[in-house]
């Protein structure tokens, strides 16, 4: 199971991203309403005065929120996809099962948490104001740090150690 975990986690990073691009699809409207709603209860907002100056405002937040939920979608399916590709590599080198769990599991973990920014910032992000939320989860934007480090360790065994050939061509 342990081995399978990375992959799993990965897959679920997938569907994570294709089942948000579905609910846009299928109901645009409920993300559109609860972006509004939460600046409905944003203080910042609502403390505008000038009634031209809030209604830019809310124009304003409201594209920038609707793109967190977009950077979601676009980074949980990307980041999922490279990490597949990586973790299908990590098993053409020659390392120790260790250095490949290592490996596969800081590129599943930081792929899997990190898009998760996105998302949280886009929830919150309206009522908190979009730093504020950015900053309350930038914890799984950290893990993004985790990811890259997965990938230079990958990189780092792909040059130190042999790799396995996928096919004995000598034989064909």
């Amino acid at each position: 199971m342990s081995y399978k975990f990375p992959f799993i986690l990965t897959v679920l990073a997938m569907v994570g991203g294709v089942f948000i691009s579905i609910m846009f699809g299928a109901n645009e409207a409920y993300f559109e309403n609860r972006i509004l709603q939460g600046l409905e209860k944003n203080v910042k907002v609502q403390s505008i005065q000038d009634p031209t100056e809030k209604s830019a405002t809310i124009k304003k937040e409201q594209e920038k929120n609707w793109r967190y939920f977009q950077r979601y979608h676009f980074h949980a399916t990307g980041i999922a996809s490279l990490s597949l590709a990586l973790l299908v590599f990590l098993a053409f080198i020659k390392a120790s099962k260790k250095e490949i769990l290592i490996a596969s599991y800081m590129i599943a973990i930081g792929g899997f948490l990190y898009p998760f920014v996105w998302l949280f910032a886009g929830l919150y992000g309206p009522e908190m104001g979009r730093s504020e939320a950015k900053e309350a989860f930038a914890v799984l934007g950290y893990m993004g740090g985790l990811y890259l480090v997965g990938i230079l360790y990958s990189l780092y065994l792909a040059a130190a150690k042999p790799w396995k050939a996928p096919l004995n061509f000598s034989e064909v």
